[in-house]
């Protein structure tokens, strides 16, 4: 899988917060801005799959 540059603007205090949450885990802020939406990619696609499973077995 290859990668794509995305530029982002955001407010310096975001950008503060970024930072000591990314300092905590010892990661750049690039690297846990990344983890944070793949694991909210997950999150979408996962309850989509529960939510589609539930549905075709009637439970819902």
């Amino acid at each position: 899988m290859g990668s794509t540059v995305l530029s982002l603007r955001i407010d310096g205090e975001l950008l503060d917060r970024l930072r000591e949450h990314a300092a905590k885990r010892g990661m750049s802020v690039q690297d846990y801005v990344v983890r944070t939406l793949i694991r909210d990619d997950f999150d979408e696609r996962f309850k989509t799959a529960v939510d589609e499973t539930e549905k075709f077995y009637g439970l819902t």
